[in-house]
């Protein structure tokens, strides 16, 4: 049998929730398969056994189990933010040579970055949010420029963070410099968008022997002003799959996904997510590792199809471990 490691952990705000994620994973991997968790961190990387932790060689993708070498065949990195999300294990895996369960480098590094992301999008024909890019956190913030283009209120995001970490719904023009940094802390670029006033529904997409899927819809209705870290991880957040929407315009979203998914050349489960005016989807942002905790998104979508997680992964592995 194939020894899998699934990397989880990081150095984003996200590594809690990614341990989370890959946990999840492994208690439901598919049978025929030794998974290993593996802890990335910056102080050492170490593969969890039961209650305790080893040293992981990741040189060459191996540990010492009771005194006998294992070697990880095939890797599934889910680790959120970076240096999974955006494609920086995918690119050391493929030096190294150990075939892994994701979307390649160039893919998650487009789509890590939601302002670069969306611009390459909008070439496709695909509705996004009028932006601002901010590339230096030192420049001065011209907030009636920002007014003037975007009206208020408009999102603060940072380009390459993920589960809401550093975004800021502003709604006054004077709050909008102290956002600007909050963002500046999480990411490296910051965009600032267009505020869309609509219904927020997300798809999740994967692709199996058969071809690519799309997951049933989810409508996100925040308790907060927005979909925020709390409304995420701590229950501020009603998320209504089926989403509660007309049967052409839950067909458009899944088609769109679906297309979204095979431009950029995505492999295994991504979500994506939208806002709906009207009939129209626009684009909010691509995520090609989705959270999979037992509080995410994404568990329930599968659940509503009818499957399950293990029965999800099989068909993901058929098909991507080739």
């Amino acid at each position: 049998m194939k020894n899998v490691g699934i990397i989880a952990g990081g150095y984003s705000s996200e590594r809690e929730v990614s341990v989370k994620s890959a946990t999840n994973i492994y208690n439901n991997f598919p049978d025929g398969y030794n998974p290993y968790l593996i802890i990335l961190q910056k102080s050492g990387w170490t593969v969890r056994l039961d209650d305790n932790e080893v040293p992981f060689d990741f040189s060459d993708f191996s540990f010492y189990q009771n005194g006998n070498r294992v070697q990880i065949d095939l890797a599934v990195v889910f680790t959120h933010g970076d240096p999974g999300e955006n494609g920086k294990i995918q690119a050391y895996l493929e030096i190294i040579g150990i075939p892994y369960i994701n979307s390649g480098p160039l893919a998650s590094e487009l789509s890590f970055d939601k302002w670069y992301c969306n611009q390459f999008l909008k070439g496709f024909d695909i509705k996004v949010a009028d932006s601002i890019y901010l590339s230096d956190n030192k420049a001065m913030v011209d907030t009636d420029e920002i007014v003037a283009k975007l009206g208020l209120p408009v999102f603060v995001k940072p380009c390459d963070s993920g589960s809401s970490f550093g975004i800021a719904r502003v709604n006054k023009a004077e709050d909008l410099v102290i956002a600007v940094e909050n963002a500046f802390r999480e990411g490296a670029s910051v965009v600032i968008e267009a505020f869309l006033d609509g219904k927020e529904i997300t798809c999740g997409v994967y692709r199996d022997s058969a071809g690519v899927h799309a997951l049933p819809l989810t409508e996100i209705v925040s308790k907060n002003e927005f979909f925020d870290y709390a409304a995420k991880y701590q229950g501020l957040s009603d998320e209504i799959t089926p989403a509660r929407i007309g049967e052409a315009q839950a067909q458009k979203i899944s088609e769109l996904s679906v297309k979204i998914y095979k431009i950029l050349k995505l492999r295994s489960i991504a979500r994506i997510d939208f806002m709906l005016i009207g009939d129209e989807p626009y684009l909010i942002e691509v995520n090609t590792i989705p959270g999979f905790t037992n509080e995410s998104i994404v568990p329930k979508m599968v659940d509503t199809k009818g499957l399950t997680t293990k029965e999800l992964w099989t068909r993901i592995l058929e098909a991507e471990d080739q």
